[in-house]
């Protein structure tokens, strides 16, 4: 007696077909089998299987059983083919009638006809009384239903939610193994109702930042350079005394970003789905993620990795922010780590058995004192000690970052001042519009801070004024060819914010200046 079940593997956040085989053998000494590379979860399903079937009052067969998860060269994680896995044994086991196997009945004892199980991915984790728990990856299950053009999904009902959140897939939640049972047999009383689609425009719309910027006293130039950075999703990097500031800027930094496309939205849910992070009352991520890491965070925390590889920051700031708080407290091995995301957008994580990729387009927003205890240096020793600790952060790490900003202390008087800049609200408009300008111009997903040299080259030309003060530029402060694009591109912004069809001298002007560090330490700074 065979049955076929169809479920789906997580590897990474990539979903791929797994197919549940469950084989009941009644020649031979019974035993329990399970093949196609399963891991100690997966192993352990068995048991867990044994006691949810037999505490719902279903036999469970005194046979040789043998479970295959095909396809057997990939790796299977997890505790989410344990329903699969029950559903396929009460199917091999006569619990449950295959589609068209049941007596039709009319009349007043007439029952809906049994479900065909064939037109939806199984997935689900079992109590030991056949209760179901929520599983990593439905969003994912959800996508490869859609893609394999199957009907829909069952899962447990807490993972519903999410699931819903994919348009064209009926996404069916149970609590209990007996619930999935009578579903499939077509009985009536079962409980399970069709998950109701998410509206993403009214969860885009109910979304709202922690802090406002008009909340932040003072800090002009500071709320000017976010503003051009989150204009062309620029990587900055603040400098400044302990206490100005600098944590509360990048907090507010949510309710200047655009809103997540639907796409993206999937696509940020889906990697927060994969490593369980998912509220489930969430459904949804609507706003982009702002990820901060603790400065003791490893490579493999930031980066991604461990012995099955799972994401890490930077992937879980995919298509957000990620807020690097005294960042020169990182090790120096993490931050190097950094580099190959920044550029390309993806890590690649590599292992024996596999190669998995998570994406991580991110902005990186990161904040220092200038030396050690936190305060800007008053004397020739103190600039060697800022000098010394600056030197945490390699070259080829900040030629890579676009914007180099200074957050001065404010004085008394202005703390003791009302706010009074621009809020959230209406910054948020001129980051919209700059980004039109950017999407008109350039196609959507083409933002300023992606555009190559030959790309720079035929939307940000320069004129004779501009080639020569970003050549003196240059050669002063021993730019590499990296920040002489960077400079290049934040100038595109900040004629995009201006309002400039082409890109001027006070533009360059200006993006030199957020080389705030390369004028530090080229001896050109103010200290």
């Amino acid at each position: 007696m065979l049955a076929r079940v169809q479920s789906f593997v997580l590897s990474g956040i990539d979903d791929g077909p797994c197919e549940v085989e469950v084989d009941i053998c009644e020649v031979g000494m019974p035993k329990i089998t399970v093949v196609g590379l399963p891991d100690t979860a997966v192993r352990e399903s068995m048991e867990r299987v044994r006691s949810a079937v037999s505490n719902c009052g279903y036999e469970f067969p005194d046979a040789r059983l043998l479970v295959n998860l095909a396809p057997a060269d990939v790796r299977k994680e997890g505790p989410i083919y344990d329903l699969p896995v029950a559903v396929g044994l009460l199917l091999a086991n006569g619990m449950i009638m295959p589609p068209g196997g049941g007596r039709k009945r009319e009349g007043a004892d007439a029952q809906p006809a049994p479900l065909d199980y064939r037109e939806y991915l199984i997935a689900g984790e079992l109590a030991l009384d056949g209760r179901l728990r929520p599983i990593n990856g439905a969003i994912a299950m959800a996508l490869h239903a859609r893609k394999r053009k199957l009907k829909g999904v069952i899962l447990p009902k807490d993972n519903a939610r999410e699931a819903a959140a994919v348009e064209g897939v009926e996404v069916l939640g149970a609590t209990t193994l007996s619930s999935v049972v009578a579903l499939l047999n077509g009985i009536d009383g079962h409980g399970i109702q069709p998950a109701v689609p998410l509206d993403f425009e009214a969860l885009a719309a109910e979304a709202c930042p922690e802090v406002d910027f008009a909340d932040v006293k003072g800090q002009e130039t500071v709320k000017r350079a976010l503003l051009i950075a989150l204009a062309g999703n620029h990587n900055i990097i603040m400098l400044g005394p302990a206490g100005t500031g600098k944590t509360m800027l990048a907090k507010a930094l949510p309710g200047l970003l655009p809103t997540l496309s639907r796409d993206e939205a999937l696509e940020v849910t889906r990697i927060y789905s994969s490593v369980g992070m998912m509220d489930r009352d969430e459904g949804l991520k609507v706003l982009r993620p702002v990820r901060t890491p603790h400065h003791t965070a490893s490579g493999p925390a930031i980066i991604g990795g461990g012995t099955i590889p799972r994401a890490g920051e930077v992937s879980l700031a995919h298509r957000g922010v990620l807020f690097l708080d005294e960042m020169p407290e990182f090790s120096r091995s993490v931050l190097e780590t950094l580099r190959q995301p920044l550029e390309d957008g993806v890590v690649t994580i590599s292992r024996a058995q596999s190669t998995v990729r998570f994406p991580a387009d991110f902005m990186l927003v990161a904040a220092l004192n200038p030396t050690p205890r936190g305060a800007m240096p008053t004397d020739a020793y103190e600039r060697r000690t800022m000098e010394r600790y600056l030197s945490r952060l390699s070259g080829p790490l900040l030629d890579r970052i676009d914007i180099h900003v200074e957050v001065p202390a404010l004085p008394f008087s202005k703390l003791r001042s009302r706010p009074d800049g621009e809020s959230s609200a209406v910054l948020r408009k001129k980051v919209l519009a700059a980004r039109q300008v950017q999407f008109d111009r350039q196609g959507h997903d083409h933002v300023n801070s992606r555009l190559s040299g030959r790309q720079l080259d035929k939307h940000a030309p320069l004129d004779d004024a501009s080639v020569s003060l970003l050549g003196q530029a240059v050669s002063e402060l021993g730019l590499s060819a990296r920040a002489y694009d960077k400079i290049r591109r934040v100038a595109r912004t900040i004629a995009d914010l201006d309002g400039c069809a082409n890109v001027q001298s006070q533009h360059i002007a200006e993006a030199v200046q957020y080389r705030l560090l390369d004028r530090m330490l080229s001896g050109q700074g103010v200290y």
